[in-house]
C-alpha cells in the first residue's frame, strides 16, 4: 500500500475542522490502496497535541519546519492570512505540494511576489475556494457548460452569516468583500469562465459599531460587470438571524437555476399555502459546505498522488482578490472601480 502524511499547520476553528477531515478520509483512501497520515503542528502545544489525539494523528513540535523535517509529503497551511506566504515559501522549498486556505497573501501587492516564487521553482499550491467542490455549484457549472441555460443575461450571489465573527478577527480580515465575498467573486469566475472588469459596491453597518471602528461594514453589495458586459449582484452580511445562507442564482436566455435551493435555506415564503422550504437551517459555513470541505481536502490528496490536476491555483485566488480590493475600494471612494485583469493561464 502506498502511504502520504499529509502535515497540517494551525489546528484554529478551520484548521481543526480539515483535522478531522483528513481522518475521516483516510478509509476511503485505503480502500483504494493509499494509507493516509496526519501529523500537525500549532503554536498552541497544548491545544495540537488534544486534536492530535482526537483524530488519530501525529503532533510535531517547531512548525512547518519541523513537519517538513518530520518527513511530510505535503503540507496544510490553515493558518492566520499574515503567514500565508512564508508557510507556501517553506512548502514549495521542500518540493512539497502545498494546500492553503485562501487568500494567498493580505494584498494582491503582497501576493504577487508569492506567484513569481512559487512558479520560478515549479511549485505545486492549491488554495482553498470550497465553493468549486459543492454539488450544487458543480451542477449549475455542468448546466452552463452543456447550453441548457442558454446565455446569461444576470446573476445574483447571496452570502450572509448568521452572526459576525469576533471584531478582533475583522480587524485584520481586509474587510467584508475580502474574507466574505471573495468566495463569491472566485465562484463566479469559475462558473463563467469570463473576467469581472468593473464593480460598483456600497455597505451598510446597522449592527455592532465596532465593526465600524475597526474599518468595516456588515452588509455590503457589489454590482460587477463581466468582459462580455453580464451584469451580477454580490451581496453579502454578517447579521443573517435567519441562519447561513449561500445562494446563487443564474438567470439565462433558455432556463434559471438557483445553487443553495433546498430545505435548509435560510428563508421562509410569504405566499399562502407555500411551505417550502421548511427544514433547519444551516447555522455556519462548516455545516453548509461540510461535503465541499471533503471533496476539496480529498481532491489535494489526489493532486499529491499525482492523480488531478490543481483545481484551484494561487493565481485563480489573486484574480478574486483583485476583484475583492476593487469592491473595496468603490465602498471608499463611492465610485465605479475598474479590475486590473491577468491574463489567464
Amino acid at each position: 500500500m502506498k502511504a502520504i502524511t499529509l502535515g497540517l499547520v494551525g489546528v484554529g476553528r478551520i484548521g481543526a475542522m480539515h483535522a478531522r477531515t483528513i481522518a475521516a478520509l483516510a478509509p476511503a483512501f485505503a480502500r483504494r490502496g493509499v494509507g493516509l497520515r496526519l501529523a500537525l503542528t500549532d503554536v498552541a502545544e497544548d491545544h495540537a497535541r488534544a486534536v492530535a489525539g482526537e483524530v488519530g494523528a501525529d503532533f510535531v513540535p517547531g512548525g512547518a519546519p519541523g513537519l517538513i523535517a518530520h518527513g511530510v509529503d505535503a503540507l496544510v497551511v490553515a493558518t492566520g492570512t499574515q503567514t500565508h506566504p512564508e508557510l507556501i515559501r517553506a512548502g514549495v522549498d521542500a518540493g512539497i505540494p502545498v494546500f492553503c486556505e485562501k487568500p494567498v497573501a493580505g494584498s494582491v501587492a503582497d501576493s504577487l511576489p508569492v506567484l513569481e516564487y512559487i512558479a520560478a521553482r515549479g511549485g505545486v499550491v492549491q488554495i482553498g475556494h470550497q465553493r468549486r467542490f459543492d454539488a450544487g455549484y458543480l451542477e449549475a457549472k455542468r448546466r452552463l457548460d452543456a447550453g441548457e441555460i442558454g446565455w446569461i443575461h444576470s446573476l445574483r450571489a447571496v452570502t450572509g452569516d448568521m452572526a459576525p465573527p469576533p471584531v478582533e478577527f475583522l480587524a485584520t480580515s481586509g474587510g467584508l468583500f475580502r474574507d466574505c465575498s471573495v468566495h463569491d467573486f472566485d465562484i463566479l469566475r469559475w462558473l463563467t469562465g469570463r473576467e469581472i472588469t468593473e464593480v460598483y459596491a456600497k455597505g451598510s453597518n446597522n449592527g455592532d459599531p465596532a465593526i465600524g471602528e475597526v474599518g468595516d461594514v456588515d452588509t455590503a453589495l457589489a454590482v460587477v460587470t463581466f468582459d462580455d458586459g453580464t451584469v451580477g449582484t454580490v451581496a453579502a452580511t454578517r447579521y443573517n438571524g435567519a441562519g447561513h445562507d449561500v445562494r446563487l442564482e443564474i438567470q439565462g436566455s433558455e432556463s434559471s437555476v438557483m445553487v443553495g435551493l433546498d430545505e435548509k435555506t435560510a428563508l421562509r415564503s410569504t405566499e399562502p399555502g407555500v411551505a417550502f422550504p421548511a427544514g433547519e437551517t444551516h447555522r455556519t459555513f462548516a455545516e453548509r459546505f461540510a461535503a465541499a470541505y471533503r471533496a476539496e481536502l480529498a481532491a489535494f490528496v489526489e493532486l499529491v498522488l499525482g492523480e488531478r490536476e490543481n483545481p484551484c491555483t494561487p493565481e485563480d485566488a489573486v484574480a478574486a482578490s483583485r476583484v475583492a480590493d476593487a469592491a473595496r475600494e468603490s465602498l471608499e471612494t463611492g465610485a465605479p472601480v475598474r479590475v486590473a485583469v491577468a491574463a489567464r493561464a
